[in-house]
């Protein structure tokens, strides 16, 4: 089956005729609820700083997610690769993942103020299991939904819908926090992303995928099956991968270094630095996931004729502009362009990202693979969100910034050293 025509696409959400239609019909809406969470999550780092949190904890946010998936995301791909049906662990635990949001909105009800930011991060920390197994099943629940041949289509139609709803939900609760009373305007707004939770959770359990035969504990790639976990474990499980997935991922792996820097300095940089309003901060958030709507499309094109490579190259060194420049303005009005210009350059980044990891990874332990992908980036995602918000303490936010478009020049460097994407 080939979808090109919009009309052909909007014909199969609303009436899907096979169980592929349906399922990517399934994903777009799930995808849908996870953009109205998404856009609400935005602005769980502004509540903390607003309340007075913290750099480090504010650097948590990021932080404590990656540090749960560096030390799972491996015996979770390996639990996940022994399973016949993924998407029963894919929904199940994503809609903790969402609803953790509304019980935010609730603490301030129930406990003092100055007690908030430490509970949240608390649960927050709880939370990062079942995010752990989102990751590592997302991969594999949307590369079975798609196939192969249709990666790019039905991811840029994930991640098109998602941006849509993410944009239009951080607009309107930009502009909702400024016209209620603190706290209350957050406890209002994250509350109200229990509906996109729900919403993810019916559509995500309908997915449908083939069952697929257990794979033996005993097939598991031999050095991390014998040696655990551990830093000797890792160094031998990359050593004997493929030599496409072990320069993609050491390269990834540097280059999502200077992502993860940046995560947790930006909502500190536009409050802190440049006194940016709720409102601005909506708009902001919004240019850069309000482009992905055009951008995946644009760039679905793009690779078809250009290659995986090509595309990388362009990507990150464009993302890499974003931290540089923004280190060099106060004013809210440039910063929002330059959000735009980040997220048209991360949409491409994410499409020939997910189409590398699956084709580098073995076919035989993808699930493994995966997870061992998984658990590099969240090393990088634990350490270096707590190295930014480190050096902003030293130094300055500009400071960081700056070091965080370094790390992701170097990245891009390596990706054309190594010839990612271009085997």
């Amino acid at each position: 089956m080939r979808l090109q025509l919009p009309r052909d696409t909007v014909r199969s959400l609303v009436r899907p005729r096979d169980l592929t239609e349906r399922n990517i019909r399934n994903v777009l809406i799930d995808g849908m609820g996870v953009g109205i969470v998404t856009g609400v999550g935005t602005f769980l780092p502004v509540f903390l700083a607003r309340l007075g949190a913290s750099n480090l904890l504010v650097g948590l946010i990021t932080s404590l997610p990656a540090l749960t998936g560096a030390l799972l995301a491996v015996p979770i791909g390996r639990f996940l690769e022994r399973q016949r049906n993924i998407v029963p662990w894919y929904s199940s635990m994503r809609v903790w993942v969402l609803w953790s949001y509304a019980l935010f909105g609730l603490l301030p009800f129930l406990i003092p103020l100055g007690a908030v930011p430490w509970t949240v991060i608390a649960i927050w920390a709880l939370v990062t299991v079942p995010a752990t197994f989102v990751n590592v099943a997302f991969t594999l629940v949307m590369g079975g939904v798609a196939g192969p041949r249709r990666r790019f289509y039905v991811m840029s139609l994930r991640w098109s819908s998602l941006g849509a709803v993410t944009a239009i939900t951080v607009t309107l609760v930009g502009l909702a926090l400024d016209r209620i009373a603190f706290p209350l305007n957050y406890q209002l707004v994250f509350i109200g992303s229990f509906v996109g939770g729900l919403l993810s959770f019916l559509f995500s359990r309908s997915i449908k995928l083939p069952d697929n035969p257990p794979v033996a504990a005993e097939a598991a790639p031999a050095k991390t099956r014998r040696r655990g976990l551990g830093l000797r474990a890792l160094a031998d499980a990359m050593r004997d991968a493929p030599p496409a997935f072990r320069n993609y991922a050491l390269s990834a792996f540097v280059f999502r270094s200077g992502v993860a820097m940046a995560l947790p300095l930006f909502p500190l940089y536009w409050v802190r630095e440049v006194g940016a309003s709720d409102a601005w901060i909506g708009i902001i958030s919004t240019a850069g996931s309000g482009v992905l709507l055009v951008a995946y499309f644009i760039w679905s094109l793009v690779t078809r004729k250009l290659g995986n490579g090509t595309v990388l190259l362009l990507t990150s060194f464009g993302m890499a502009l974003y931290p540089l420049s923004a280190a060099a303005t106060g004013s809210v009005l440039v910063l929002a362009a330059l959000a735009g210009m980040s997220g048209f350059f991360v949409a491409g980044n994410d499409l020939v990202n997910f189409d590398l990891v699956l084709s580098s990874a073995p076919q035989e332990h993808q699930a493994t693979y995966v997870g061992l992908f998984q658990m590099l980036q969240n090393v990088a995602l634990f350490i270096m969100p707590l190295v930014g918000t480190g050096l902003a303490d030293l130094a300055s936010l500009r400071a960081a910034l700056l070091l965080a478009g370094g790390l992701r020049l170097l990245g891009a460097g390596l990706y054309v050293a190594l010839r990612v994407g271009r085997e």
